[in-house]
């Protein structure tokens, strides 16, 4: 692909363009009617037929074929007031530039570089869902219900070379503890210690939960957030535990072994949230052939990848039960993060491979 033009004749500048202004665009959870007009906007220019919808989600729509790709995007970013520019290199920084507007925008780039005759084949649908980085997954769930696709891309940093097919489960714990105060030169405990002592036995627990196969087969368990405070007359502790769950350990199952866990202790308040479980979807379909080759025809070797964090790929699944990946350039071990930067060399490379791949997808010359 040259440095303006793709042999589809759509322009590499305005794909640029695009990625520049998205993430010059901030969008927190929640936050994300801005963008989805700037995005909305730019679909409808280059062909789309566009709108947003209930959820807030920017929609567009290519293609009137008996097949139907989703490409499923995100517009939120979590919080990170980081300052948007292109340096010398060519690398976007920002907010956004890799989890997961680079992504998305290669959705957007690739769909309006598509010829003819892929548009003959199949209805392309790109949404740029909103609060994915929450635990509602707003757009994703509003989605999942209005839409039945035969194929499904999922917008996240995977490198251009990658295709991920998997990605842990979510469970989220939040205690609260309170008890009489005390004074701290008598015996005791205070509720803090108290809490300490509960993570120190969920911690125990999720060590011995989960199975060989390495970090995508374990429980993980963070400490999320901490807090502890008194009023003179009780004290109170509270904390929030992050859980990343294999494909063997249900949210469900998990919720009902944590809760016998904590039950003996006094005091102490438990509530759940974020039940996604894990989801890991087969390596050798139309899509994944179609995606292969295409990754092979511009110097790649594809890479299969399997992620401890979770995405919309997770709340989609059960629903669409359909070959499904994830793809889109950028370094997940950016994410979030205060160095976060996308390389638009290979932004480039992505919209391109994705182009080609979908085009192979919807007219059957895939067999990589």
């Amino acid at each position: 692909m040259s440095a303006e033009r793709s042999d589809s004749g759509f322009s590499v500048r305005a794909a640029r363009d695009l990625i520049v202004q998205a993430v010059g665009v901030p969008s927190l959870s929640g936050q994300e009617a801005d963008l989805a007009g700037v995005l909305s906007r730019w679909m409808t220019r280059h062909g789309f037929r566009s709108w947003i919808d209930e959820a807030g989600n920017a929609v567009g729509e290519r293609g009137q074929g008996p097949v139907t790709v989703a490409l499923l995007g995100h517009m939120d970013t979590v919080p990170g007031d980081l300052p948007v520019f292109v340096d010398e290199q060519g690398v976007l920084h920002g907010r956004g530039s890799v989890d997961a507007k680079g992504p998305l925008c290669t959705f957007m780039a690739a769909v309006a570089g598509l010829g003819d005759e892929a548009l003959a084949a199949a209805r392309f649908v790109v949404i740029g869902a909103t609060e994915e980085e929450a635990p509602s997954s707003r757009g994703a769930r509003h989605v999942r219900t209005t839409l039945r696709p035969d194929y499904v891309v999922i917008g996240e940093p995977s490198g251009w070379a990658g295709l991920t097919l998997g990605y842990k489960g979510r469970l989220v714990a939040r205690l609260r503890l309170s008890k009489d105060n005390f004074h701290t030169a008598g015996e005791g405990s205070s509720a803090a210690d108290d809490l300490a002592e509960a993570w120190f036995q969920v911690r125990a627990w999720a060590a011995a939960r989960g199975e060989e196969g390495g970090i995508f087969a374990a429980v993980q368990a963070t400490i999320q957030a901490i807090e502890a405070s008194s009023d003179g007359m009780t004290q109170l502790a509270g904390a929030t535990f992050g859980f990343r769950l294999p494909l063997a350990v249900r949210p469900e199952t998990a919720e009902q072994e944590l809760r016998a866990l904590l039950s003996p202790f006094p005091g102490l308040e438990v509530s759940f949230t974020g039940h996604e479980p894990a989801v890991r979807h087969p390596k050798d379909n139309a899509l994944t052939r179609a995606m292969r080759v295409a990754i092979r025809a511009h110097g790649g070797t594809p890479v299969f990848k399997v992620k401890t964090g979770t995405s919309d790929m997770n709340v989609v699944a059960t629903h669409w039960p359909v070959p499904t990946l994830a793809y889109g350039p950028g370094d997940s071990a950016l994410d979030h993060t205060p160095e976060e930067r996308l390389d638009l060399h290979e932004y480039d490379r992505s919209v391109a491979v994705l182009r080609e791949g979908l085009t192979r997808l919807v007219l059957g010359s895939g067999a990589g």
